[in-house]
């Protein structure tokens, strides 16, 4: 009831249970809180509370136990997808997931990756794409864009002596064994929408068995870029998604395994 027009309150959202409400040691308009909040939304909906497990390595994401309620285990540097891939075939009555960063995922574990989803392992990758390292100190990522300045690129990207940043959606979706990637936004509601759906389909393909998921975020990282949070999200829409188009890349809704 409100004191100034004694109308009772309609409640229109409630914080996910699977949401710790813990202070977030995230930047200013860094899109990893959204995220999270929003993996917590689908492991409420989907019911899966008590029996998820998620992975997370070193990086930003390395302290997202302290905000999901859910089992986490921590793993090495790029050594996610291994971890996942040893409790998914150990524990398959579990919902397994890894959220990595883009360095984690597309640098140091490359190989991870790339023969977790070759191999088809029943796991659900979260993978989050800023273009830069956040967590050591603004790096070049393999996602980095070309002529994008970051602390080892003070003149920005060039392909001479970097090469051009790596499509893992596209490169991913080659294979013939995963079930379902797709690359979404982080930046704004209508986006939103898309990676909620997204990271629901990513979870029920784990729930029912059918293999290997991915789901690439594009987001964004105002302080190791240096600007304002409003500032990055507009520079995510005008450079990143034109040469990371979102939308789906594979999506098998076939038998599970």
């Amino acid at each position: 009831m409100t004191a100034a027009t004694g109308k009772k309150e309609k409640i229109i959202y409630r914080r996910p249970t699977s949401w710790k409400g813990a202070y977030t040691h995230y930047c200013p308009g860094c899109s990893h809180g959204v995220i999270n909040k929003m993996i917590c939304e689908v492991i409420d909906e989907l019911g899966i509370q008590e029996k998820t497990i998620g992975v997370a390595p070193v990086g930003c994401s390395v302290l997202i136990y302290n905000y999901l309620d859910v089992d986490f285990v921590e793993a090495p540097h790029g050594r996610a997808p291994a971890v996942a891939t040893g409790i998914s075939r150990t524990r398959p009555d579990k919902v397994v997931f890894a959220y990595q960063g883009d360095g984690d995922l597309a640098s140091i574990g490359t190989a991870e990756i790339i023969h977790a989803a070759n191999r088809g392992e029943n796991v659900a990758i979260v993978f989050i794409n800023n273009a830069i390292y956040g967590m050591t100190g603004g790096q070049m990522a393999p996602t980095t864009l070309m002529e994008q300045v970051t602390t080892t690129t003070p003149y920005g990207r060039s392909a001479g002596n970097s090469g051009y940043p790596i499509r893992v959606s596209e490169m991913l979706a080659t294979l013939t064994t995963p079930a379902y990637i797709e690359r979404c936004s982080a930046s704004g509601f209508k986006h939103l929408q898309t990676l909620k759906r997204a990271l629901t389909k990513a979870f029920r393909n784990q729930l029912e068995g059918k293999g290997f998921s991915l789901v690439e975020v594009l987001a964004t990282c105002p302080t190791n870029w240096g600007m304002a949070p409003l500032a990055a999200e507009k520079w995510l829409e005008e450079h990143m998604m034109p040469y990371f188009p979102l939308g789906k890349f594979k999506d098998f809704d076939g038998e599970a395994k």
